[in-house]
């Protein structure tokens, strides 16, 4: 009886340590490979911002970093998804815009860093720069506030109109104090421009959109913004989540070597990594 007493206590204790060896192994495994309790929800708007995030995607997780991309077709969604918790980032829209939503809200959502630039540029189907405009030549601008002040900075700058105290970036047609060709600005929603080219003289269109369309600014546009341009997009989260340590695996991951080599190739200059 004693010797069975002790052979039972010896199967016991090597089951304990085989155990305590196979919890030590998951722990280091579970280690090595990262934990996450679910991936991080980023909206983005279809085209360029869609594609950049899918190789973000691709780096992140092999940092243990995993992504849920979700895609949305307009600019007003993805801040309202964020706000709502039904997304944990969002990245799509440049500072400027950020802070005009952030304008009459309560909490708002904060830029943890920057990401691509898509410049904005002038496009026609009927003129080929923009000396040949006539008088009255209609032109297509985006309606939102931010856009809308974008597209009338890059017209001051190839001299088509002057604004007040040298335009900003949240200027209107308020703001237009010379109009030497008597330019008639049509705003539309921004997705819609590309469709409108061909019923207006001139038309002023966000980069995305424009490459879903088939046109490049490097290649189609009567004129381009400048490089150093204000409008530079960044990643945008809520205000009370900004300093979650999963940020700066993602900001990792969109900064690194293998996103700027993939922007670089696959857009041909028409989009820019801004790090």
């Amino acid at each position: 009886m004693r010797i069975r007493n002790l052979f039972n206590l010896g199967v016991l204790a090597l089951c304990l340590v085989l155990l305590a060896g196979c919890g030590s192994s998951d722990k280091q495994e579970n280690t090595a490979i990262g934990t996450q309790a679910r991936p991080l929800k980023i909206g983005v708007t279809a085209g360029p911002h869609a594609a950049v995030i899918d190789k973000v995607k691709e780096v992140a997780e092999k940092d243990g970093l995993y992504i849920q991309v979700v895609e949305f077709t307009d600019f007003v969604t993805p801040n309202v998804a964020l706000q709502q918790g039904d997304l944990d980032a969002n990245s799509f829209q440049h500072a400027p815009y950020l802070a005009n939503f952030n304008k009459d809200q309560k909490e708002p959502l904060v830029d943890i860093g920057q990401t691509i630039l898509l410049p904005i540029a002038m496009y026609s189907d009927r003129y080929r720069d923009t000396d040949s405009l006539p008088n009255g030549a209609q032109v297509a601008i985006p309606n939102d506030p931010s856009n809308g002040g974008r597209a009338l900075l890059l017209l001051q700058e190839k001299g088509l109109l002057k604004l007040r105290d040298g335009g900003t970036v949240t200027s209107s047609l308020a703001d237009i104090v010379e109009n030497p060709k008597d330019l008639h600005f049509l705003e539309l929603d921004a997705a819609q421009i590309p469709r409108s080219l061909h019923d207006t003289d001139l038309a002023v269109i966000n980069t995305n959109y424009a490459l879903e369309v088939g046109l490049n600014p490097s290649r189609d546009a009567l004129a381009v913004e400048s490089t150093d341009s204000p409008y530079t997009n960044i990643i945008a989260v809520r205000g009370d989540e900004k300093d979650r340590p999963e940020w700066q695996q993602l900001l990792r991951a969109f900064h690194s070597d293998a996103v700027r080599q993939f922007v670089l190739e696959n857009f041909n200059g028409s989009i820019l990594p801004a790090w």
